[in-house]
């Protein structure tokens, strides 16, 4: 192509872009004036009379719609019966987890005993106000039935005139007991100047944090000392739940059972909340609350603390009870909703701290204070996209056409892997390829891969022919469903401290098919998907679906990460020829230190084993087991430790969540 015929050609693909860019820009003026229109119209029928006498028939048919779409959250009758089935479990799990799991007299007299190598006092802090008296007793109770009994009860009480009788107990316990400090405050100073106030009576070398109507497990202060002394824990936090308020802990509501510490997690969604105990000398230069973000300000807290934190240990055990009454934020976030706003703030505040600058926070529709972060691309990097074919020119079509015409990200090239095709009518996509526009700027490449099929090979090959910063390993049976997904992927390839990022993929049916992968899980105990088979509509167990995440583990089907760790580390494992090559790929990534991030916000449907069958029976079956016994082998310690974005409270032979059951409470139920 002569230097005139290339300025030729890029005028014309200017126009082309030129064109585009001006009807889009008239179909948003058309949206826009529609938009106003119908806000009009809405805001006349909401004014009228009539609208306002059908408001009891609007709220059941609003509540027979919400009941509709719940059940069809689960994606058919066999899911919905799934559901039901965990619901059981949790509901047996519940008492396992409760009253039940408390020491027995025996028990106890041991954890007392426990000589631990280091003495340390724990400093509990709880600010009250206007705490009901049954509420207040039974919470510095359970404090005092600590196992492990070097620790002393902060409280500074910021109740009004009408509520003396909140200092008159707390004087009473602590007449009987030195470790219960207490302070009357000449003033209500909100949450976290009265956090800080009890802070000022604290002289323990760790510090724990316990709202004023919440409940604590009698062995929770051991469990952390033992961590604190064998792991050198700085931050510690366990799992929880909320329980009716009026009721006893065994009248659980929601289980929250944790993952290890999850940096993305975090930022989304405050999921460490309770119980949190942290050495003291974490904060050195900083204040314990900040009055800016009351409402969410053990949110803004945890972020700072862990950023600074050398060890932070989660126990993953249901130590933690929220009580759920009228006004608390365990009953209804939207009872405070300042406390909306204060959790965007702290998020943003952390993340410029972090050097992030023009991202953008948003809430999802999991929950008002679980975040979308959509942080900010750097510069235009190239991304070279790795497509492994054989055959199956229909799902090739597809999955190409998609990227070329949905994709809004324009730096990148796809490199059609081509391993032995036998049909005519692939050789005859390739030739129109090459033909293409794409094709003639070096937007589309074919490249031979002439032995057996080895996916790991094959993309080892593209990745040496790939030009662009980034690599994106791509199955030939995908097709894009969001049109930005090159850009939610690169927002976290980008980070320094990120290896691999995955995408959201479901099947034809609208099924998930992949939101991240957990290590152990299955019957092969190597690797699985979470969520597997749910509806694309859930919102994932405690909204996991709904935000970006950090996980052992992405599928290879689509992945994304920097070429040059991909070729720091290799590549991909040959010896894992077909399966758990990404899986090995991700932990590898994980050794070095780097987060593996799933998000929800890049959507494709994946059309699974489409290209090359199923592996559950015949040579491939064997092939599959060859594999998994090797995968098993390499990596026998980490499977030994489990998932650390998981939680050994789940079990492994299912993907939805459900929790492991003691023998006898299921022998019991069956």
């Amino acid at each position: 192509m002569t230097e005139e015929e290339q300025i030729a050609f890029y005028q014309k693909l200017y126009e082309e872009e030129k064109e585009k860019s001006r009807k889009l820009s008239a179909r948003l003026a058309n949206a826009t004036r529609e938009a106003e229109d119908l806000q009009r119209k809405l805001d006349n029928i909401k004014g009228s009379a009539a609208w306002k006498i059908s408001a009891p028939l609007r709220s059941v048919y609003h509540w027979t719609k919400r009941t509709k779409e719940r059940v069809g959250n689960y994606g058919s009758v066999k899911g919905f019966a799934r559901k039901l089935d965990s619901k059981r479990i949790e509901k047996l799990a519940c008492l396992q987890h409760g009253t039940r799991s408390f020491p027995d007299e025996a028990e106890r007299k041991r954890q007392q005993e426990t000589k631990f190598s280091r003495n340390i006092k724990i400093s509990i802090l709880t600010p009250l106000y206007n705490t009901p008296e049954k509420f207040l007793r039974e919470m510095i109770e359970s404090v005092q039935a600590q196992t492990y009994g070097n620790w002393e009860l902060c409280l500074a009480d910021g109740s009004d005139a009408e509520h003396k009788n909140v200092g008159e107990i707390c004087m009473e316990y602590a007449a009987k007991d030195s470790r219960v400090r207490y302070s009357k405050l000449e003033k209500n100073g909100g949450i976290s100047a009265n956090t800080n106030e009890c802070l000022k009576l604290a002289t323990g070398e760790y510090i724990g944090l316990f709202d004023h109507d919440d409940l604590l497990h009698p062995s929770v202060l051991y469990e952390y000392m033992k961590r604190i002394c064998d792991e050198d824990a700085d931050y510690l936090y366990c799992d929880e739940c909320t329980f009716q308020g009026s009721k006893g802990i065994d009248a659980m509501i929601t289980l929250h059972f944790k993952p290890d510490f999850a940096i993305d997690n975090l930022r989304a969604n405050n999921y460490i909340c309770h119980f949190s105990v942290f050495d003291r000398r974490l904060l050195e230069g900083m204040e314990l609350f900040r009055s800016q973000f009351d409402g969410s300000q053990d949110h803004d807290m945890i972020l700072r603390l862990t950023a600074k934190a050398k060890h932070v240990v989660h126990v993953p055990k249901l130590m933690y009870y929220w009580r759920s009454h009228k006004g608390s934020t365990a009953a209804d976030i939207n009872s405070k909703s300042y406390a909306i706003e204060a959790a965007r703030g702290a998020v943003a505040d952390h993340l410029t701290n972090c050097g992030f600058r023009n991202f953008e926070i948003t809430s999802t529709k999991a929950f008002e204070t679980i975040f979308r972060i959509q942080y900010e691309v750097i510069g235009n990097p190239k991304i070279s996209i790795l497509i492994p074919n054989k055959d199956h020119v229909e799902d090739l079509q597809r999955c190409v056409g998609s990227i070329l015409q949905k994709s809004t990200y324009d730096n990148y090239e796809i490199i059609i892997l081509e391993n032995n095709s036998v049909t005519r009518e692939i050789e005859d996509y390739y030739a129109k390829l090459l033909e293409s526009k794409e094709a003639k700027v070096g937007k589309i490449r074919i490249v031979r891969y002439e032995g057996d099929f080895n996916y790991s090979a094959i993309n080892n090959l593209g990745a040496k022919q790939a030009s662009g910063e980034y690599l994106v390993l791509l199955n030939n049976d995908t097709e894009v469903i969001t049109i930005n997904w090159m850009e939610e992927l690169l927002m976290y390839a980008q980070r320094e401290d990120v290896g691999a990022v995955g995408a959201k993929l479901y099947y034809a049916d609208h099924t998930i098919q992949h939101a991240g992968v957990v290590i152990g899980l299955g019957a092969h105990r190597t690797a699985g998907h979470s969520h597997y088979k749910v509806a694309q509509t859930n919102l994932g167990y405690m909204g996991r679906l709904c935000y970006a995440q950090d996980v052992s583990a992405v599928t290879g089907a689509c992945l994304m990460v920097k070429k040059s760790l991909y070729d720091e580390l290799g590549g991909l494992d040959e010896s894992f020829a077909v399966s758990l090559n990404d899986v090995d790929f991700c932990l590898r990534l994980l050794e070095k230190g780097l987060w593996n991030v799933f998000t929800p916000f890049a959507e494709l449907f994946h059309y699974e084993s489409v290209s090359r069958g199923l592996d559950d029976n015949g040579e491939k079956a064997e092939r599959y087991n060859r594999e998994s016994a090797s995968f098993r082998e390499k990596w026998k310690t980490f499977l030994e430790k489990g998932d650390p974005f998981y939680n050994p409270n789940f079990s492994l032979d299912r993907s939805d969540f459900s929790l492991k059951l003691e023998n006898q409470l299921e022998n019991r139920e069956t």
